[in-house]
């Protein structure tokens, strides 16, 4: 199987503090990762390393057969086909739920015949998000934000996507619904690198897991593997 993306002894500063610390990763094509950690611990950053919002001080990052290390966000996203989730779902208050995620669609250059199938795939996948179009993002509740925010990395048509804490602070029930939604987006061929700080939500996605500590890898392998590791187990808890 293939490398979509190599990510080589990556370090990254904000200053004098040390951020991350030699993070290397690979995805395949068509394959999902977790990567769990504590608040603080590096997962954020990470990402943004990936998509391009923080620059490496030192590493590389390979992405189908690229080197994007150097490239900015805006044309990993539009050009390359890396889309990104943040954390706090990033939706635009002012603008409806329709605007939000067709800002996806126009970020991608594609064009407006092809708005049609986009929309019709978000609303197999996030059927809950077609009553809301009219509504502007500042009158939608938190989980809907999340389902906007994943919609618009997703109008992208992007060969990797990047979700920040996707399920974090939604309902059980709600977290379900995301569950399939990813399972689903899985199933179109989209690779996925999914952070979470809670473990028993990483693990019942069962797919491969790294573990970030202070800006490094500590593990990585099936996730089954973290509960007999009494070790990577109370740092995940944060006990």
């Amino acid at each position: 199987m293939s490398n979509l993306l190599t990510v080589e002894k990556a370090n990254f500063f904000i200053g004098q503090l040390q951020v991350l610390r030699d993070i290397s990763l690979n995805i395949a094509k068509n394959e999902t990762i977790m990567l769990i950690g504590r608040n603080g611990a590096g997962k954020t950053s990470t990402l943004k390393t990936i998509i391009g919002l923080y620059m490496l001080t030192s590493g590389r990052i390979i992405f189908d057969g690229v080197d994007v290390t150097k490239i900015p966000a805006h044309k990993r996203a539009s050009k390359l086909g890396i889309a990104y989730s943040p954390e706090d779902s990033k939706v635009f208050p002012d603008l409806t739920v329709e605007e939000n995620i067709k800002m996806g669609i126009w970020l991608a250059g594609n064009k407006k015949n092809d708005d049609r199938d986009i929309m019709e795939t978000i609303y197999n996948i996030f059927p809950e998000i077609k009553p809301l179009m009219k509504r502007k993002g500042i009158y939608c509740s938190g989980g809907e934000k999340k389902m906007v925010s994943v919609a618009r990395a997703l109008a992208l048509r992007p060969k990797l996507m990047l979700l920040d804490e996707p399920m974090e602070g939604l309902a059980p029930v709600v977290v379900q619904r995301f569950k399939k939604a990813l399972n689903d987006i899985e199933n179109m061929g989209i690779s996925l690198l999914i952070t979470e700080s809670n473990v028993n939500t990483a693990l019942s996605m069962n797919r491969k897991t790294l573990v970030i500590e202070r800006g490094e890898i500590i593990y990585e392998g099936e996730p089954s593997e973290i509960l007999k590791r009494e070790d990577i187990y109370r740092i995940v808890r944060g006990v």
